[in-house]
């Protein structure tokens, strides 16, 4: 599955808990995003003075890239409560009505995967969003009526990996909207390193860097190689993690100097050595590895087009010489013009 991949940007499960231990609590303490803190620093110390609540935003971009732990960081900022669903969880418009009607004052209601609300339910949520109010139909029918319950004032923060799949009723109802970008491996460094003190874990300088270039720009990812090299490091060595055991487990891991794992490479060399570099359509790419669809355009693919290795055209996917020189092959004449 996805979520069992080491460079997966999803979270499992498993790992929500033992993430939150490493999650930062205030924006002085959140690595990387500067410009999207810089501007929610204005805008949170405005509602304060204001003792209005936050306009509600939307945050989109990659998994991974530390939009839960930002909502989370806001509602701690303002002082106020938070609380966490996400789209699939809210079946029903009672379901939504219900988390909206036990919100206090100014609290902020953190929905993930806000693109993959039910729309009956995203009708209901309109009307809270601009009035602070449910519209509610009870009964069916010639009976059927409608009643108005006023809600307290909160704050929406939508999370979103898909922000072109909102509807624009909806993506118009945010006052705030932030696009996350990858993290440079400077900001990963200073998250590794702050993970690593907080785990109880010794890591010097080296390390840290190695583990971040290899961390496809994505915190939960570089969170996630750290654990993993220090169970190498107490396995194999002294406890403490050197470079010489990070290069080790990263090896092990099968995880390269970019960050590629085993079947981001069987990818691009399906596509060099069985349809000479391409372009080769999805559907094809996938057969031939054995390997469904979405998986690679979910999975695999963002990464490799972010990083130059692998292009679209109207005629389908083509690796770059980038990635030819990388995978240590000499690019066709035609690729190199």
């Amino acid at each position: 599955m996805e979520n069992e991949r080491i460079t997966s940007a999803s979270i499992s499960p498993g790992e929500l808990r033992q993430e939150t231990t490493l999650r930062p609590k205030t924006l002085a303490d959140y690595i990387g995003q500067k410009k999207v803190k810089d501007n929610l620093s204005i805008f949170i110390q405005a509602a304060k003075l204001r003792h209005d609540p936050l306009d509600h935003v939307l945050f989109y971009g990659p998994p991974g890239l530390g939009k839960t732990t930002l909502a989370g960081i806001i509602a701690n900022e303002l002082g106020v409560d938070i609380k966490i669903t996400s789209g699939p969880a809210i079946e029903r418009a009672g379901d939504l009505a219900a988390i909206l009607t036990n919100l206090n004052e100014n609290d902020v209601l953190f929905i993930d995967e806000i693109h993959r609300l039910n729309r009956s339910v995203e009708e209901v949520l309109y009307s809270a969003m601009e009035d602070y109010a449910l519209d509610i139909i009870i009964g069916k029918g010639p009976s059927a009526r409608s009643i108005r319950l006023d809600l307290s004032r909160f704050t929406l923060i939508g999370a979103t990996t898909r922000a072109g799949s909102l509807s624009a009723p909806l993506r118009d109802r945010f006052g705030v909207m932030s696009k996350f970008e990858m993290y440079t491996t400077d900001e990963l460094a200073q998250i590794i390193s702050r993970s690593a003190q907080i785990i109880g874990v010794e890591a010097d300088e080296e390390s840290i860097a190695e583990m971040a270039k290899r961390s496809r720009g994505t915190p939960r990812v570089a969170n996630r190689i750290l654990k993993r090299i220090r169970d190498f490091s107490q396995v194999q060595g002294s406890g403490r993690i050197t470079v010489e055991i990070t290069r080790e487990g990263l090896a092990a891991l099968d995880i390269d100097e970019m960050g590629l794992e085993r079947l981001d490479r069987e990818i691009l060399l399906a596509i060099i050595e069985r349809f000479g570099g391409g372009p080769v359509g999805i559907d094809t790419i996938a057969a031939s590895i054995g390997e469904e669809r979405v998986t690679i355009e979910e999975a695999y693919e963002p990464y490799l087009l972010q990083i130059g290795f692998l292009s679209r055209t109207p005629k389908g996917r083509m690796v770059t010489p980038l990635a030819y020189r990388h995978l240590g092959l000499e690019a066709p004449e035609q690729e190199s013009k």
